[in-house]
């Protein structure tokens, strides 16, 4: 577990790099993780998959499977990878705030 200090509030993290407390995150810690990931400027359409992913994780207690973020999204894989880099698991559910993902390997 590795702890991150930001904004004068210390976050905690996975041995991955996930939050370990859902309800710890915000926006601007999204901001500050998408920045760590290489994403210079969080879009309308970051912050539209952003609301997804924690809409979804905080009805259902876990990931969306990649197909169905993308069906409800709208968007292809491929644009996924285009607004995160690192991927749906390891980009977007890592700056939204989300657990590690089960089937993250």
């Amino acid at each position: 577990m590795s702890h991150f200090n930001f904004n004068g509030v210390t976050y905690e993290f996975d041995e991955k790099g996930y939050l370990i407390t859902f309800a710890s995150w915000s926006r601007e810690l999204a901001q500050e993780l998408a920045e760590v990931d290489g994403i210079a400027e969080m879009t309308n359409e970051h912050w539209r998959v952003i609301t997804y992913l924690r809409e979804f994780q905080a009805a259902k207690g876990t990931a969306p499977m990649i197909r169905v973020m993308c069906r409800e999204t709208g968007c292809t894989l491929q644009e996924i990878y285009d607004l995160f880099p690192k991927g749906p698991a390891k980009g977007a559910c890592r700056v939204a705030g989300l657990p590690r993902p089960d089937s993250c390997v």
